[in-house]
């Protein structure tokens, strides 16, 4: 399994082109959604803090571990939301932690508001080729162990009412150049892509013990960001960039406590094939989860990724655990919990 793992490290994270996507991912998009669009900082309406711990394709020596941390808040009696994620992403010898303060200025429109959201931030990115255990560190693309720091800028819109919710970010505008920045004069290269988010979703609600909670969250790398280099006075394009992915969520808020769902994880070109002829693109995993709201404010609940992928006999699965509070500045106290 071990053997396993690392050629698939050597494939997707040296330096040649990519088929993946480069952020980390999360099941339970819907509690840590800072991370994706800034402008969702504030719309809680009083502050939030979320915790989240993922372990994909448990069972495999060196997949992926992830933790992400966030925390927003309204201004009191402005229209300004501020949001600090924090996220740390480990894959085999590579680690990368991203840091990101949000602002989001929400203006009301119809019967909701409309978030535009504006984020700064650093990524570290650094990698310890030596876990690799190779036999060889004279290949240019292994010789140093990289320890990078890159500044970044993200975008977002959202918006929301009591029963509805649409938005779209892009988390980092700068495509990096890694190849340029570790000083590496070989053809071989390796890029941070810009990854796209749209989410959409809605509360309906059944009765008053019960609220139906369908949700989408559509991922893109490198939709827009052809990548050209030269050799021997030619000058070469390449389209880079992973499938087009797609999760979709169903869930049931139970007596404004608990809360269980599932959702389903592939690409589109899983579907259509049309843009994925060598068929590179699958299913990826169905999932199950659950969240438990105490009176208190405070949110716990776990998640669990059947994998439809070849992983599925190497990997156990993957699975989140996530914890939240939730405040509220008028009542002190907790209220309704917010769907999303």
């Amino acid at each position: 399994m071990r053997k396993i793992f690392l050629l698939l490290v050597l494939v997707t994270m040296s330096y040649q082109v990519s088929l993946a996507q480069q952020d980390a991912m999360f099941t339970k998009y819907m509690f840590n959604s800072l991370v994706y669009n800034p402008a969702y900082a504030g719309s809680k309406e009083h502050m939030a803090i979320g915790l989240l711990h993922r372990t994909q394709w448990w069972g495999i020596e060196g997949a992926p571990q992830t933790q992400s941390a966030t925390i927003h808040t309204p201004l009191p009696g402005k229209r300004v939301g501020m949001g600090l994620s924090l996220v740390n992403d480990m894959i085999g010898p590579t680690h990368t932690m991203t840091a990101n303060l949000s602002y989001a200025y929400r203006i009301p429109v119809g019967p909701g508001k409309l978030s535009i959201g504006l984020q700064g931030g650093i990524m570290n990115w650094r990698a310890d080729w030596a876990e690799l255990g190779l036999a060889d560190r004279a290949d240019e693309a292994f010789a140093d162990d990289p320890n990078l720091w890159l500044p970044n800028f993200g975008t977002g819109l959202y918006y929301y009412t009591p029963g509805f919710y649409v938005g779209g970010g892009v988390p980092h505008l700068i495509d990096w150049d890694l190849r340029e920045k570790l000083g590496i004069t070989t053809q071989k290269y390796a890029r941070l892509y810009r990854h796209y988010y749209a989410t959409v979703g809605g509360a309906i609600r059944l009765n008053d013990a019960m609220v139906f909670k369908p949700s989408a969250l559509l991922k893109g790398v490198g939709l827009f960001t052809p990548y050209e280099y030269g050799t021997n006075g030619s000058t070469q394009t390449y389209r880079v960039g992973a499938p087009l992915e797609f999760d979709v969520d169903l869930s049931m808020f139970f007596h404004k406590t608990l809360w269980i769902g599932a959702s389903f994880r592939s690409s589109v070109e899983a579907f259509t094939n049309q843009n994925d002829p060598d068929g590179r693109s699958s299913f990826d995993s169905a999932d199950i989860w659950a969240a438990w709201y105490l009176r208190n404010g405070l949110r716990i609940g776990g998640a669990f990724d059947y994998t439809l992928t070849k992983l599925q006999e190497p990997a156990q699965g993957s699975f989140e655990v996530f914890l939240g509070y939730e405040f509220n500045y008028e009542a002190k106290k907790i209220v309704t919990p917010r769907y999303f």
